[in-house]
């Protein structure tokens, strides 16, 4: 897998989305195809996922009209479970929390395939939800909260689909003292062996469930 990157507001800082870096090869490999979008009929408009962290709760509503295929796809990670036990790998003060990179490496090969782009219908503002990308089509399971308005953002892709509606102080208390140190080769590689070791102070999802 590639490393995925994509530019930022902030002079050095990058929103990641997971991968392993790996040194090029004689022939360039093409990307794999993204996921065309499953119809999800079980999904409704709008459904609620309350997160239990190590700082304590926080509730996002999510809109499937704001970005239909990211919500899908979150509403599916959702119910497999994917981010209980994922550590909030990532985060920059005034800026994003980062997270979706899986406690076992097994589910985040699992779920490394990426999905079709959103168009941008709403604003990237304080509390949002969008997918970390490197570029067309690359979404996979990395979410991000914003922690100010970051409007740039919406002309970079980054499609919100939704918001945090409980608990924003709870998200603002995460502790942000590793920056961006956290290797994501190595989380991908090793999953949370390697942040306890190296980073035990970050802070983690106990549960991820949709309440309503």
């Amino acid at each position: 897998m590639r490393s995925r990157f994509l530019p930022t507001i902030l002079a050095g800082l990058l929103l990641a989305s997971c991968s392993s870096p790996r040194k090029e090869s004689a022939e360039k490999q093409p990307a794999p195809a993204a996921e065309p979008a499953k119809p999800a009929p079980e999904m409704p408009a709008t459904f609620k996922v309350r997160f239990e962290t190590s700082k304590g709760p926080f509730l996002v509503e999510v809109h499937r009209d704001w970005a239909p295929i990211g919500a899908s796809r979150f509403h599916d990670l959702i119910q497999d479970r994917y981010y209980d036990g994922a550590r909030f790998f990532r985060v920059v003060p005034n800026f994003v929390v980062q997270f979706g990179i899986a406690a076992a490496p097994a589910m985040t090969k699992k779920w490394d395939k990426p999905i079709k782009d959103d168009a941008v219908a709403q604003t990237n503002r304080t509390g949002s939800l969008a997918f970390a990308t490197m570029g067309p089509e690359t979404r996979t399971t990395q979410v991000f909260i914003n922690l100010r308005s970051n409007q740039t953002l919406d002309n970079q892709g980054f499609a919100p689909f939704g918001q945090v509606v409980e608990g924003m102080k709870v998200v603002e208390s995460l502790y942000g003292g590793y920056g961006n140190a956290p290797d994501q080769g190595e989380i991908t590689r090793r999953g949370n062996a390697y942040l306890n070791e190296q980073f035990p102070r970050l802070d983690f999802i106990r549960t991820a469930r949709i309440i309503e």
